[in-house]
Order: structure tokens, then C-alpha cells, then sequence
């Protein structure tokens, strides 16, 4: 433990500069306590790190001085190498530097390492995108990346579900979601999201913009998804679903699905069970209720359960129309 950890705090002094005792701690999770021993045991094993009193104080290494070693691990170097996995860079415009790093790292690992790390891309392949969906077009993602990378804000013409308009934004950050990329920006002070494909002009201006400091993109995303995925459903169904139906009915969201196995109540002698899950509203929730079949009966709302019913009526007397028109023309001929 103590070995690793000193080499944590070679590698923190070498790529962040100087740093205080408090601020190594809270790094590594110890007690400063702990820090300055580990820091006298690098000063004894020839590690030029010094210390500095004050209030703007802490420990740095010499100067011009670097260590040549990564301290890198075989999962770690995996670990690296899957990050580098074609796709994401190639659309952000780096795909020729993953490449490059990529080489790079292979030959900074020692040999006997080098077989095993190669073997990562021939047997691993990110494929984000769902079956039977290609790739959203992302005709503008580079132009966007670059006001993210380069906190200069983006003047962008964006189709919403209700209208086309111009804004100019902070870009924050992009994310990739289920195949498709979300630029985060801030307008008229507030983050929000929008899909990369809908942006139909960028450009990136001159002016800067000063990013928040308190500003978590990872953090910022898990919880307006969060809020988008529970905003969505308004009301409640009550179902009585076979096994197969309730298979079905985990497929819809991973939020049905959670509501459906927490409420499954005891199965009966055929297996039938009665959950209730959330729904989006009546209507969308009529359309969804087909793809049960007859692997599922809604019991309430009545008015879902009706819409349901008129909508297999609506479908069984468009096939009698259908039938009869061709009993009449078999009658002619």
C-alpha cells in the first residue's frame, strides 16, 4: 500500500506542480499525518521533492526534474488502451491522435506486456449504437467539440420540437448517449441540453466565456436525465400480464421495468401476475399496450383500458373492410 501510494504522490507532484500536504491527503484519502511521512520516505529514496512553509506553501519536485516511471499496471494499460478504441475520437476529429497515442503507449510498455495489451483492440469493439438505428448525423460535432475544448462561445441555429431557432451558448460539454451526442451549454445562465444532429448551422466565435467553477458535467447529466426519464411519466396503469407479457413489458424503459418487478404481485396458477407501472399519458400508453398482445389485459385506468379496446376494434374493422373488398372482387371475377 505505502509503495503504491508513494508513487501516487510522485505522479500528483509531476503532472499537477506544487501541492499542499492537505490537499495530497484529501487526494489520496489519509491523514496528512501519513503525507509527510511518505513524503520523507521519497526524500530518502533520492525523490528531489521539497516543501515550502507558508500559507501558498506545499511540496514540488526540483525543477526540470521528471521520473521516466508510469507506475502503470497490466489492468491499467488495458485500461487505457480500451479508452482508445476507435469511434468517439474518429467522430470528434481525433481519430489520427487515438492512433498515435495508441502506438505510443504500446512502445512505452515493457515487452513482455506488449502481446497481451495488443490483444485489446482484436478482441474488444465499441458499438454504442442500438440495434436496427444508425448514427445520428453529426455534420456540425467538430465545430461544437472546438467551443467546448477551447471555452469560446458558439453562435448555432438549433431545431427544438417546436420551432427553429438562433442562440448563442456556452458549450460546457459533450456527451455520448445511446449512439447519439448531446452538446450541455449554458443559455441565459442555465444548462441545458441539446442533440448535436439538431443543430443545423454552428460556428464558434472570438468571445470566451468563464466556465463555473462548481460546474460537474458527469454529475450534471445523471441528474437531468434522471429528472427528463421521471418528467415523462404523468399517471399509472395496473396490467395483468402473463411471463411473456411481463418479458414484454421490461423491454419498455429501464423505469417500467423497475416499476413492473416491484410491484409483480404473486403469480397465479397460469403464471399471470398484476403490476403497475407509469405511463406517459392515455394515448401513448394505448399505442405501447399493443406491443403486449395478448399477453397482457390493462385493468386500470378504464380509460386506458378502453382506448386499448378501441383501438383493436378500429383494427379488426379496418381487416373486414379489407376482406370484404376482396370477397367482392373474387364474387366478379
Amino acid at each position: 500500500m505505502q509503495a503504491s501510494r508513494l508513487l501516487s504522490i510522485l505522479m500528483l507532484l509531476q503532472s499537477r506542480g506544487r501541492m499542499s500536504a492537505f490537499a495530497l491527503a484529501r487526494e489520496l484519502e489519509v491523514s496528512v499525518r501519513t503525507v509527510y511521512r511518505d513524503v520523507d520516505s521519497l526524500s530518502a529514496a533520492g525523490v528531489p521533492v521539497y516543501g515550502d512553509r507558508g500559507r501558498s506553501g506545499g511540496y514540488q519536485l526540483r525543477e526540470g526534474w521528471r521520473t521516466q516511471l508510469t507506475g502503470l499496471t497490466t489492468g491499467e494499460a488495458r485500461a487505457l488502451l480500451m479508452t482508445g478504441l476507435p469511434g468517439p475520437a474518429k467522430a470528434l476529429g481525433l481519430g489520427e491522435a487515438a492512433a498515435s497515442a495508441h502506438l505510443k503507449l504500446l512502445a512505452a510498455l515493457p515487452a513482455d506486456w506488449r502481446s497481451d495489451a495488443e490483444r485489446v483492440g482484436a478482441r474488444f469493439h465499441l458499438d454504442p449504437v442500438d440495434w436496427f438505428r444508425g448514427a445520428a448525423p453529426v455534420d456540425h460535432l467538430r465545430v461544437v467539440a472546438e467551443g467546448v475544448w477551447s471555452e469560446r462561445r458558439l453562435r448555432m441555429r438549433y431545431e427544438s420540437w417546436t420551432s427553429v431557432s438562433d442562440r448563442v451558448v456556452d458549450p460546457l460539454g459533450l456527451v455520448l448517449k445511446g449512439g447519439t451526442w448531446y452538446l450541455v451549454a449554458r443559455h441565459r445562465r442555465e444548462p441545458r441540453t441539446y442533440r448535436v444532429a439538431a443543430i443545423e448551422q454552428a460556428q464558434v466565435l472570438d468571445e470566451r466565456f468563464v466556465r463555473p467553477q462548481r460546474f460537474d458535467l458527469a454529475v450534471f447529466w445523471d441528474e437531468s436525465t434522471r429528472r427528463f426519464e421521471q418528467g415523462v411519466y404523468r399517471d399509472f396503469a395496473t396490467l395483468r400480464v402473463s411471463p411473456v407479457g411481463l418479458n414484454r413489458l421490461r423491454a419498455f424503459s429501464p423505469i417500467v421495468a423497475q416499476a413492473a418487478d416491484r410491484t409483480a404481485g404473486q403469480a397465479d396458477a397460469r403464471g399471470w401476475r398484476q403490476v403497475t407501472v407509469p405511463i406517459e399519458s392515455v394515448d401513448h400508453a394505448s399505442r405501447e399496450m399493443l406491443r403486449l398482445g395478448d399477453e397482457a389485459v390493462v385493468l386500470e385506468p378504464s380509460a386506458l383500458r378502453e382506448a386499448v379496446r378501441r383501438t383493436v376494434q378500429q383494427m379488426l374493422d379496418s381487416y373486414e373492410t379489407v376482406q370484404r373488398g376482396q370477397r367482392r372482387q373474387g364474387n366478379r371475377a
